[in-house]
């Protein structure tokens, strides 16, 4: 079955940078776009980036554009995501969702890793 595990969350303080991994099985991974998702505290969840299955295009929320980069790499199954300059309003637990942007709330997704920007 589908299978997708983030890892790489924790505590950060404003400016600093994390990076997001995320571990698929189960499908086609390189035939698959894929998207991040984040849930703040007492929030819905929002999209943050796609990326297409060749990962030549990827698109990202304004909230988020010029601060995090969204990568994949289709011979080991992996969707990454950097994260940088964070700041308090990127607290969440982030989500790797398999499917673009019109499937970030329904598609399949992993069981998410706690991202906390405080100093």
């Amino acid at each position: 079955q589908v299978q997708l595990v983030e890892s790489g969350g924790g505590l950060v303080q404003p400016g600093g940078s994390l990076r997001l991994s995320c571990t698929t099985s189960g499908f086609t991974f390189s035939s698959e776009a894929m998207s991040w998702a984040r849930q703040a505290p007492g929030e819905g969840l929002e999209w943050v980036s796609s990326t297409s299955f060749t990962g030549y295009t990827t698109h990202y929320a304004d909230s988020v554009k010029g601060r995090f980069t969204m990568s994949r790499d289709n011979a080991n199954n992996r969707l990454y995501l950097q994260m940088n300059n964070l700041s308090p309003d990127d607290t969440a637990v982030y989500y790797c969702v398999k499917g673009g942007e019109s499937y970030y709330a329904t598609g399949p997704r992993g069981q998410g890793t706690q991202v906390t920007v405080s100093s």
